[in-house]
């Protein structure tokens, strides 16, 4: 590793391409021990044959240029409300771009042309309220964006037109209050998408459609009220579902129904009194879902008559529910502060 400004020759390294944003930070942290000294006022960079990867946090200067070879740039914690306008000129090679932790609060539509081969862009902690349309024109290879922590109110689906391989997409910690319908239409690659942490109340029936195998979904954290028995039908294969801390008082009997696959289910932190006959029906079937565990806990759940339905799903799958102490009964009376699986498994 070699620190390096305008005027530093490049020379050869050992850092290879592809690692991991964590693995990177730890290899950067590890120079001291190594008994590299850094100049403060230079960005760091790891070289290699297969390019350089550079990491820029104060007080180091933004550099002017970068190596033509540059694969990986993380321009971080500088406070930049707009970057460099020339910032990527020149590093057509870039795959990873990592500019969180700054105010940014507009991108040019032409900032990412000299990019196409670009796989990652972390925008986490920014003061962004919208894109701008053909922002992702050349990024036909983009397979990871991260918006978390920014100030966007609404999503146009224009804002991201050009996606066309993305797989990871994360929204949380934002102030979304609703989304467009056919928003994921064209995200037909998508895995994972983090709508955590938003101010979410209700979602399209269409929400969902488009991406073919959907293997996450984070809607924790939001104001959803109800979940109906449509939204998870285009996802059969989808393993982990987030659901906790919303105000979820209805649950329809066939929204779980066709989740061939799930492994994860957390509807904690909820209003969930009751949920009705059929729900748990096609979840827990053995040696198939459920195998990471459910949590329902922290629930005002009155248990009576009405869930017998769970009772006897929670005996058959007790071993995996998670926050057992927590599950407790708000009502009736008699068994008022009990815990919910005990009483299951006294009927």
């Amino acid at each position: 590793m070699a620190s390096w400004s305008r005027q530093r020759p490049e020379s050869p390294g050992g850092f290879q391409p592809h690692l991991s944003r964590t693995l990177f930070l730890l290899l950067l942290l590890a120079a001291s021990a190594w008994g590299v000294t850094l100049s403060p006022k230079d960005c760091q960079v790891f070289r290699s044959d297969h390019g350089s990867s550079i990491s820029c946090q104060p007080p180091a200067k933004i550099p002017s240029y970068l190596p033509a070879d540059t694969v990986h740039l993380a321009v971080e914690f500088f406070n930049l409300t707009l970057l460099p306008p020339n910032l990527l000129q020149g590093t057509s090679k870039l795959q990873e771009l990592h500019l969180s932790s700054n105010r940014l609060e507009s991108l040019s539509p032409e900032f990412l042309r000299p990019v196409p081969q670009l796989r990652v862009l972390d925008l986490t902690r920014n003061s962004l309220t919208g894109l701008p349309p053909g922002l992702f024109q050349a990024s036909a290879t983009l397979d990871t964006l991260v918006l978390k922590e920014n100030q966007l109110e609404v999503l146009e689906a224009s804002w991201l037109h050009g996606l066309k391989a993305l797989r990871h997409l994360d929204l949380s910690g934002n102030c979304l209050r609703k989304l467009r319908p056919g928003l994921l239409a064209n995200f037909t690659l998508l895995r994972t998408l983090d709508l955590a942490e938003n101010q979410l109340e209700t979602l399209p029936p269409d929400f969902l459609q488009g991406p073919l195998q959907l293997e996450r979904l984070h809607l924790e954290g939001n104001k959803l009220q109800e979940l109906g028995k449509d939204l998870l039908v285009p996802q059969p294969d989808l393993r982990y579902l987030f659901l906790n801390g919303n105000k979820l008082a209805r649950v329809a009997a066939g929204a779980f129904h066709g989740l061939r696959q799930l492994g994860m289910l957390d509807l904690s932190n909820n209003s969930l009194a009751s949920v009705p006959e059929g729900l748990w029906t096609s979840l827990g079937q053995p040696n198939r879902d459920m195998r990471d565990g459910f949590d329902i806990s922290s629930n005002p759940w009155i248990c009576d008559q009405n869930l017998s339905d769970l009772y006897r799903w929670l005996q058959a799958q007790k071993d995996k529910m998670f926050s057992q102490n927590d599950t407790r009964c708000a009502g009736p009376e008699a068994v008022k502060g009990q815990m919910l699986l005990a009483v299951a498994e006294s009927q």
